[in-house]
């Protein structure tokens, strides 16, 4: 009897430690589809829970000075218990700066109506400054971006990239694909580049995902949208800051959805198809036309003669061609090449980003000048666009 009373006390301490133990944040903060009038923020805790952001202006007042907006991630009109968080702050400012905190309170169980909750987690606001972000303004006179691709998960790599860019002046950073080589799990895409990115930049400056063909492969890449780009409908998308619009694309795979690497999983010519559909509108919108300079950024080239790479030079090309973008960003092969209008039957300047460079850039409604740098920081090559 007293060794039974024995094993329930032990097991009743067991289950009381793990109902009370701390929750914690894994992975993130970090920033997505930031515009002029809202931001999206996702993160990631070790179990599963409902989460919120706390909203405060960018003000003299401490955070604690009063109860600051609570937006909870929620789906349909119910708290969302899961690991994964992204919630959508709207009604925001134009080139205005908030102050903000994510929280989440672990969910124990829920049976039935009764829900049991555990410890709350949430970033530090107490001991140093809140995480902060800025809001896109379309009258911003001058916009700075950063661009790299192809890291792999080479985070020295993309650690040595970020610290040549002043963090304090740059607007923005494009991730232009394959960040990763394949995705299989969450830990493996995290530590592959983006915890790394958050450590650096990736909480307070926004990124924008344009995605690789690498990043279509393994069992996590069905799962890509929710980590990424959750603010807008499909992996294709526009936004504008400053006298910038930017058109970022979906390459898909290079290679034949038939293809034997891809096991019939793969829709990417279907998926193409529909972005040309989108991009017949997309560069007609007030957007895009009203903008001093036009971006165009995907992974893949229009050119190199693989399946992809000839799909989008079908599917792209001639309705960007009409459209009169001033340069193409892209990567995908892994060494630098610049081509003036009219190469490959492409009628505006393009730039293939390598694995091992950094791209800079800025510009005002007159000029844009991209800059592009090696891993020891050297300037390799100077374009400048002029209106």
């Amino acid at each position: 009897m007293i060794r039974r009373f024995n094993l329930l006390c032990l097991l009743s301490l067991a289950f009381a430690l793990q109902v009370t133990a701390d929750i914690k944040i894994l992975h993130g903060p970090y920033l997505q589809n930031v515009d002029r009038d809202e931001a999206t923020i996702v993160w990631v805790t070790d179990v599963p829970s409902v989460g919120w952001v706390e909203i405060a202006p960018d003000d003299d007042s401490h955070f604690y000075a009063e109860e600051r907006e609570k937006i909870h991630d929620t789906k349909i009109g119910i708290k969302n218990i899961s690991r994964l968080h992204a919630v959508t702050v709207s009604g925001l400012q134009p080139g205005t700066r908030y102050r903000y905190r994510v929280c989440a309170q672990e969910v124990v169980s829920h049976e039935g109506i009764k829900v049991n909750y555990g410890e709350i987690v949430s970033t530090d606001v107490y001991s140093k400054a809140p995480l902060s972000f800025k809001t896109n303004d379309y009258d911003k006179p001058t916009v700075s971006f950063a661009m790299v691709n192809d890291i792999h998960g080479r985070n020295d790599v993309l650690e040595s990239m970020v610290g040549m860019c002043d963090l304090e002046n740059t607007d923005l950073f494009l991730f232009n694909g394959d960040m990763v080589s394949i995705s299989d799990s969450e830990e493996q895409m995290f530590g592959g580049f983006m915890d790394k990115a958050v450590e650096l930049f990736a909480d307070s400056v926004p990124m924008y995902y344009c995605r690789g063909n690498h990043e279509t492969r393994g069992a996590m890449a069905p799962r890509f949208k929710e980590y990424f780009n959750q603010g807008v409908d499909e992996l294709y998308y526009m936004f504008r800051q400053g006298p910038v619009c930017f058109v970022v694309l979906d390459c898909g795979e290079d290679k034949p959805d038939s293809d034997v690497e891809y096991y019939g999983i793969t829709a990417y010519d279907d998926y193409r198809s529909q972005q040309a559909e989108w991009l017949k509108v997309a560069l007609q919108s007030d957007l895009y036309k009203n903008a001093p300079f036009k971006v165009v950024v995907c992974h893949m080239p229009p050119f190199g003669g693989w399946h992809g790479e000839r799909d989008i030079a079908r599917k792209f090309i001639p309705l960007l061609n009409a459209a009169s973008p001033d340069i193409y960003l892209c990567a995908h092969l892994h060494l630098y090449e610049r081509n003036e209008a009219g190469k490959d039957g492409v009628g505006f300047p393009l730039i293939v980003n390598s694995n091992n460079t950094l791209l800079k850039a800025e510009a005002n409604s007159n000029e844009m000048t991209i800059c592009i740098y090696d891993l020891e920081g050297k300037e390799i090559d100077r374009m400048v666009i002029k209106k």
